[in-house]
């Protein structure tokens, strides 16, 4: 099979096949996985990553819906100075505060998020949703319903747990501030439901 040149990539190109390759890795997903999802045959992504074949529009719109991102995104190019996050505070009608410490669609599938949880007096209204939560509480204490149990997790301890069991998190005793790692289904669970976050 006679390889198509690549001597026309650019920098942008480059940017573009490196971030398909690591959205695809990031989330787990063979070459098959890809394909099955964008219908674009395996071995044309393949070659698309490797810069064997060139970016069609066609191609890199379909892979982005795939991969649950834009195009603009892909081939956003390399800022190379711009490390910093400037995380924007969001409040939520059940008072819950939080402040996105990862930007959108990192490439490692993670949400790194800081949230403040008040209190709560309202019975608790237990979710489930596929994936794992975890989270450091950076102060207060966090009144953890998990199934049947109720756990306290204080400042300076952590939870992790499967998110398939029933789980509601509110402050003990006042508002608790966590640090939370969600991957895909967590953060589609508990920040981007109806746009405010729900635990």
């Amino acid at each position: 099979m006679q390889q198509e040149s690549t001597d026309g990539d650019t920098r942008l190109e480059a940017v573009a096949r490196r971030r398909l390759r690591s959205l695809r890795t990031a989330r787990g997903w063979t070459l098959d996985d890809l394909a099955r999802r964008s219908d674009i045959g395996a071995s044309t992504i393949s070659r698309i990553e490797t810069g064997h074949r060139r970016l069609a529009i066609d191609h890199l719109a379909a892979l982005a819906r795939a991969l649950e991102t834009t195009v603009d995104e892909i081939l956003a190019e390399d800022s190379g100075d711009d490390v910093v996050i400037r995380p924007a505070r969001s409040a939520s009608t059940d008072g819950i505060v939080f402040w996105p410490l990862t930007r959108p669609n990192d490439p490692s599938g993670r949400t790194v998020a800081k949230m403040r949880i008040p209190a709560s007096k309202r019975r608790p209204d237990p979710r489930v949703h596929p994936g794992r939560d975890w989270f450091y509480v950076l102060s207060g204490t966090a009144r953890l319903l998990l199934g049947e149990r109720e756990h306290l997790v204080e400042a300076g301890q952590a939870a992790e747990f499967d998110t398939m069991t029933p789980h509601w998190i509110a402050g003990f005793g006042g508002p608790v501030e966590v640090l939370t790692i969600f991957d895909h289904h967590g953060e589609q669970a508990h920040l981007r439901a109806d746009s405010t976050p729900q635990v």
